[in-house]
C-alpha cells in the first residue's frame, strides 16, 4: 500500500473509532422514522396541519395518529388530506381499547381508508390495574378483535406502559397478555423506555418474544427512570436494541418523547439523533 492511502486509512479509521459508541458505524440503520404525534400533542392542538407540515420539514416519514384524542377534531377525510399535502404517511394509530368492542368494523375500514397497518391500544380500563383476571378478559377481546382486522387486512397492536410490569397476585399482567394473546392475530409495540421505567429490561423482552413485536416506540429515559428525555441523553442502548432487530426495514419505529417542555425541539432533536445512529 502506497504511503498516501496508507495515511488517509489510519485517519478515516482514527475518526471512526473517535466516534461515541452510540454513532458507531454499522451495517444498518433505521430508513423510516415516524413521530407519535403525543409528542407534540399540545402543537397539533393548537394548528394540526402547520403542526404536520413542520413535522414534515424536519425531515420525518411517517407519524402515529392519536385516534384515542380524535386526531385533535380532524374528520378521517381531513387527515387523510393533510398526510398527502405534507407528504406524510400514517402506518399506525393509537386508539382507545374501548373501540374494540363497538362496532370495531367500522374502525377497521377507517385504518383501511388512511391506508394504515396498525391500529395500537396503548392502554386498558383502570379494572386492568388490580385484576389478573381483567387482563386474561381484554387478551380474549383482542384475540376476536385481531381477527376481525386481519380480514381487511389490518393489525391490532397492544403497547406497553410502565404500570403494566407492576406485579398482581405475583404474575406481572404485561406476560399474562402476550402470553393469552394468538401472535397470528396480535402484534406488540415495544416502548423501550415505558419498559425501563416500569422496571423491565427491553432488551430481554425483545429477545423472549422477538416474532411478536413489529412497532417499537424508541424513548430514551433518565437514569433513576423517572422520566423521559431526548434521544441519545438517557440510559437506552438504542444500538444495541436495535442490532436485534430481525428485518428491522419492515418494522415501525416510533420516536415518542412524551414530556418536553420543547416538544418541536426535541422532536428534531430525537430525529437527528436516529439519521446519525449505526447499528
Amino acid at each position: 500500500m502506497k504511503r498516501r492511502a496508507f495515511v488517509g486509512t489510519m485517519a478515516a479509521t482514527a475518526a471512526a473509532c473517535a466516534l461515541p459508541a452510540r454513532f458507531a458505524r454499522g451495517g444498518r440503520q433505521v430508513k423510516r422514522v415516524s413521530l407519535e404525534l403525543y409528542s407534540v400533542r399540545t402543537e397539533m392542538k393548537k394548528d394540526p396541519e402547520g403542526t404536520l407540515a413542520a413535522v414534515r420539514a424536519m425531515g420525518y416519514d411517517d407519524v402515529e395518529l392519536l385516534w384515542s384524542f380524535g386526531n385533535f377534531g380532524r374528520t378521517n377525510e381531513q387527515v387523510k388530506a393533510a398526510l398527502a399535502n405534507t407528504g406524510l404517511k400514517a402506518p399506525s394509530a393509537h386508539i382507545a381499547p374501548e373501540l374494540l368492542t363497538n362496532n370495531w368494523q367500522q374502525s377497521v375500514d377507517a385504518a383501511a381508508f388512511l391506508g394504515q397497518q396498525y391500529l395500537i391500544v396503548p392502554s386498558l380500563p383502570e379494572e386492568t390495574n388490580t385484576s389478573l383476571d381483567a387482563w386474561k378478559r381484554w387478551a380474549d377481546v383482542f384475540n376476536t378483535a385481531g381477527a376481525t382486522a386481519r380480514k381487511s387486512g389490518i393489525w391490532l397492536g397492544f403497547h406497553n406502559e410502565p404500570n403494566h410490569m407492576k406485579a398482581i397476585g405475583g404474575a406481572v399482567p404485561y406476560d399474562v397478555f402476550v402470553e393469552r394473546t394468538d401472535p397470528a392475530l396480535v402484534r406488540l409495540q415495544l416502548d423501550a423506555g415505558n419498559m425501563r421505567m416500569g422496571g423491565g429490561d427491553p432488551m430481554r423482552y425483545l429477545q423472549q418474544h422477538h416474532d411478536r413485536y413489529w412497532s417499537f416506540h424508541l424513548k430514551d429515559v433518565v437514569a433513576d427512570n423517572s422520566h423521559d428525555t431526548e434521544l441519545g441523553k438517557g440510559t437506552v442502548d438504542f444500538k444495541a436494541l436495535l442490532a436485534m432487530v430481525r428485518d428491522v426495514d419492515k418494522k415501525l419505529m416510533v420516536v415518542e418523547q412524551e414530556g418536553s417542555a420543547a416538544p418541536l425541539e426535541s422532536a428534531r432533536q430525537d430525529l437527528e439523533f436516529m439519521r446519525a445512529l449505526r447499528f
